[in-house]
């Protein structure tokens, strides 16, 4: 990550809108139909060129793909392991479960159903070398294609505990193991990452959200705690080859629109999170439901030598933040950490984290992008 010794840098959390061409496509992967590869292949290369130069067009600073080619932020992992076949319906969030109308018509959609996740049959291996090569080398690709001059670019990759907490395991004996077995596989995955010399952020809502699924919505906060510590050593064990400084990670509440009402305080985990093997950590702060929750940085100080990315552009409704607000954000955080840690402005979460499931327009996402931009540079002039 870059420190913000002038100015407060921009970057966003990963997956950003697909083309319907492109969607269309991964409908029919999904339903197990046929895709025709050169057609698959040049609408990938085409989707993640064009998502690139958006990116430039906007003005942010450290950009990535745009997870163009995957179905889901987590849930693509099943083109890159083993032993996942099928699939069965799950309880949806504890908190959605108050509101089972407003989940019946939110969460399905013609690409993705929320609510039927994959099963786990079978030992899980990393088999994913050339899904995930392809993938570099298209965002390769794009940046070559593309005049601009980034200052950093990350790639996403999914956390062993958000495979573990949305697939269903049916081989492992226990739970402890089959996430020490999905943390040896993706390990693989980062490490292939950090050999290219981007950063690889590393996506892990369930650090934050574990306190309201339906496993843990009754439970007190200490065994809340207590999972996200194993979490959080599964994920230390899985980049223990990945130098620390080359990783961010992103953690949130869950990137819906939902009621949140049942959401772990964030003065809470923090302690916890502040265990993992990163020097770059983005946390939801747009959220109407979090934005107080900037003083549990003053509670809790970001570890030194560490990088802070708020969330300080909303991604669950059509509105257009404003840039003084956007700036505002910013600046309470910024007074809430020691002057030491460099901040770089971001959105809470994705756009696109599960495809065809977009709370916000794909035109009005980039507009709040450029919004953001334009929100880094006010909060730069009153900060510095």
């Amino acid at each position: 990550m870059t420190a913000n010794d002038d100015r407060i840098r921009t970057t966003h959390i990963g997956s950003l809108p697909r083309p319907p061409e492109l969607l269309d496509l991964l409908e029919k992967r999904q339903n197990g139909e046929d895709v025709d590869a050169d057609e698959w292949d040049a609408t990938v290369a085409d989707a993640t060129r064009a998502v690139v130069e958006r990116q430039a067009e906007a003005g942010l600073d450290a950009v990535n793909n745009g997870e163009q080619s995957r179905v889901s932020f987590n849930w693509y992992v099943a083109d890159r392991l083993s032993g996942i076949e099928g699939k069965r319906e799950q309880e949806l969030w504890a908190d959605l479960q108050e509101f089972p109308d407003y989940a019946e018509e939110s969460f399905k959609t013609d690409v993705i159903d929320l609510s039927m996740q994959p099963v786990v049959t079978g030992p899980v291996e990393y088999t994913g070398h050339d899904e995930a090569e392809a993938e570099l080398a298209e965002f390769r690709d794009a940046l070559a294609a593309v005049d601009a001059d980034f200052e950093d670019t990350f790639v996403t990759a999914a956390s062993p505990s958000v495979v573990t907490a949305t697939h269903v395991d049916e081989y492992y004996d226990d739970y402890e193991e089959f996430l020490f077995a999905v943390a040896d596989a993706m390990a693989e995955e980062y490490e292939l990452v950090a050999d290219t010399g981007m950063t690889l952020q590393i996506d892990a809502p369930e650090l934050l959200t574990v306190g309201h699924t339906a496993a843990y919505a009754d439970e007190p906060i200490e065994e809340v705690k207590a999972a996200t510590r194993l979490h959080v050593e599964a994920l230390n064990e899985a980049l223990s080859n990945v130098p620390a400084d080359q990783v961010r990670l992103h953690t949130c509440w869950g990137s819906y629109e939902g009621p949140h009402h049942l959401d772990t305080d964030l003065a809470e985990m923090l302690p916890e999170i502040y265990e993992a093997d990163i020097t770059g950590l983005s946390v939801e702060q747009a959220n109407p439901r979090h934005q107080h929750e900037y003083r549990a940085f003053a509670e809790h100080p970001v570890p030194d030598g560490w990088t802070l990315i708020p969330g300080v552009v909303d991604v669950k409704t059509n509105v257009i933040d404003h840039p003084e607000t956007i700036a505002d954000r910013l600046e309470r955080v910024a007074d809430a950490v020691d002057e030491s840690t460099p901040l770089v402005a971001a959105p809470d979460c994705g756009f696109g984290t599960q495809a065809g499931i977009g709370m916000v327009d794909p035109e009005i996402a980039w507009a709040k992008l450029e919004a953001l931009v334009e929100g880094a540079e006010i909060a730069t002039e009153r900060i510095y």
